[in-house]
């Protein structure tokens, strides 16, 4: 088998295998590189030295089986028999799941999520989007301090285990989407400065040396990252992947890494036979994001919309503190701006940031399904001090409005898994570090955090504590029982009509025509043919429809037709969806 390393700054390399040594040559035309041959197969465990350092995991590792400081392992991706003819499945139309593996079940495997996808295929959703799997020290946590990014967490049953629910998932007739991080690696369990370059001084981020982009060295480290990327989609048959906080990956060069990356992703669509596509996460607001490159964009196919979430989330709970403060001003201004040109921050002032920030969408250009529309996601709910969901917040009209402005919105919806039946657990950050210095900052870090927003500590969940994850993870009893069973079935309503009305998946983001009353707190939009009323306030309230026959496609309380005025009298904390024939 053939073994090769990128080790620029090495002056010899030894190759550990099963056992036995082999000091590897230098690779003609591959400068830094080294290579050679030695016996494995599938499992032989291995590593390599550096010089007189101690034996390091590959780089580009396929299996951790002990971890991220542990031997790698050969992988051998022919070996695993395919169940499914999977010919791939479109972002377009679509509606996406988050879930994290560790906490979707209390046995916190990628078997026993993948024995919870029949959920999922009847509630309506069409893609599973999975929270990172790259190794980490431990065995709970988030995933986005992981190393080894061509590997699977060994505790969430490795490669061949992800395989299976890829597997299971597509039979089943979901795409399945895979968080990837970029943007940082580690701390714990990281190696790589010590192969080369991976990173740089030149920028720095909120976790310390930037990965290394544009300075010396940064061709090999994108073609290290470009080349995971393409592992995942082509070796474990994954539809798409959203990638982390692209704003953090500083690139001055010319053609930025994410042009780079979307280019291979398009040329193994092609390959592949099957659609594949980049969802990035970005707070920057730029559509050159999801700009087509021949428009002279980066050309990925959509990224998450935080605006959407802020006002939603102002409009229903009132909060106003840092990033919702201008979103909470006018919430239902706030809104209408967003359902009607994507960003709210469009070029407008933002106090969070104390700049002006973002720029418009060209509407007539960009696809509404380009932005995806949310009111939980891992992020908004577990960077709260308590991981506290909406479902703690909010009555369940309300949480039955936030489903309903999300899953009829121009955009292309995401739900956080547990959101469907109005979980009553919460969703909190825990971690599992190893180290036991980092993982007393990590606790007392979180806690100063929230120290500062009036939190006392002892009312700040311990990240270390087991008990954490424990609470975290999904009651699966819940869904049959009331008030979650309502809730669930308002879900799959509302799924099933964006299967039934194309207006609903309509891509022109133009055509969506919003009225609102900011003091009565209700929100009414049209999108085609079709009419969405909700009612935040607790009083009923007579909204305009004008005139002419509707039909109701679905209401989460009793609604009269409106009358010859064309007001439509919808109860408080309600919502309707009509339809004009």
């Amino acid at each position: 088998m053939q073994f090769e390393v990128w080790a620029p700054q090495a002056d010899r390399v030894t190759l550990h295998c099963d056992g036995a040594t082999r000091a590897l040559e230098r690779a003609s035309g591959r400068d830094g590189w080294w290579t050679g041959e030695a016996q494995a197969q599938d499992g032989s465990r291995y590593g390599f030295a550096l010089d007189d350092g101690p034996v390091l995991p590959d780089p580009r590792s396929r299996r951790q089986p002990d971890g991220p400081d542990g031997l790698s392992a050969v992988v051998d991706h022919g070996r695993h028999a395919w169940r499914s003819a999977w010919a791939g499945r479109e972002l377009p139309g679509a509606v996406l799941y988050e879930l994290h593996v560790g906490t979707y079940t209390r046995e916190g495997t990628l078997d026993a999520a993948a024995g919870r996808l029949e959920h999922l295929a009847e509630l309506g959703v069409t893609h599973v989007e999975l929270m990172p799997l790259c190794p980490f020290p431990g065995r709970h946590g988030w995933g986005y301090e992981g190393v080894s990014l061509w590997a699977v967490h060994e505790p969430y049953g490795g490669p061949e285990a992800l395989k299976r629910f890829v597997d299971r998932a597509h039979e089943l007739g979901l795409g399945v989407v895979l968080d990837v991080v970029h943007n940082h690696l580690g701390p714990s369990g990281n190696h790589l400065p010590r192969f080369g370059p991976y990173f740089t001084d030149t920028h720095h981020t909120p976790w310390g040396a930037a990965v290394n982009l544009d300075a010396p060295g940064s061709d090999e480290v994108r073609a290290y990252l470009v080349g995971s990327a393409l592992a995942w989609l082509r070796d474990y048959r994954i539809d798409g992947l959203r990638l982390d906080a692209v704003h953090a990956l500083h690139d001055t060069r010319a053609c930025h890494f994410l042009e780079e990356l979307s280019t291979a992703v398009d040329g193994l669509a092609g390959e592949l036979d099957r659609p594949l596509f980049l969802i990035a996460e970005s707070d920057l607001n730029d559509p050159r994001i999801i700009t087509p490159r021949a428009e002279h964009g980066l050309g990925l196919q959509a990224q998450w919309n935080d605006d959407f979430h802020h006002a939603l989330h102002s409009a229903l709970a009132g909060e106003s503190q840092g990033y919702y403060a201008d979103f909470a001003r006018a919430p239902l201004a706030a809104l209408a701006k967003t359902l009607t040109g994507g960003y709210f921050h469009d070029g407008t002032y933002s106090s969070f940031r104390g700049r002006g920030h973002g720029r418009p969408l060209d509407r007539a250009r960009v696809a509404a399904h380009r932005l995806l529309g949310y009111s939980q996601t891992h992020d908004q709910v577990g960077n709260r001090a308590q991981g506290d969901r909406l479902s703690a917040l909010l009555s369940s009209g309300l949480l039955a409005c936030a489903a309903t402005l999300t899953l009829t919105a121009p955009f292309t919806p995401m739900l956080f898994m547990g959101e469907e039946w109005a979980a009553g657990t919460p969703w909190q950050f825990f971690t599992d570090h190893t180290d036991p210095e980092l993982a007393d900052a990590v606790r007392r870090g979180r806690r100063r955090e929230f120290a500062q927003h009036g939190w006392a500590e002892e009312d700040v969940p311990d990240p270390q504590d087991p008990a954490t994850r424990e609470r975290s993870c999904l009651d699966w009893s819940e869904p049959e029982r009331e008030p979650h069973a309502r809730v669930l079935a308002w879900y799959r309503r509302l799924i099933e009509l964006r299967r039934e009305q194309p207006d609903l998946t309509d891509p022109d983001l133009a055509d969506t025509k919003v009225a609102y009353d900011e003091e009565a707190r209700w929100l009414a939009f049209r999108r085609g043919d079709v009419r969405v009323a909700v009612n935040l306030g607790k009083e009923p309230a007579a909204i305009p429809l004008g005139t002419g026959r509707v039909r109701v496609l679905a209401a989460w309380d009793p609604v009269a037709a409106p009358g010859p005025d064309g007001l439509l009298q919808v109860p408080g904390e309600s919502c309707v969806v009509l339809v004009q024939p």
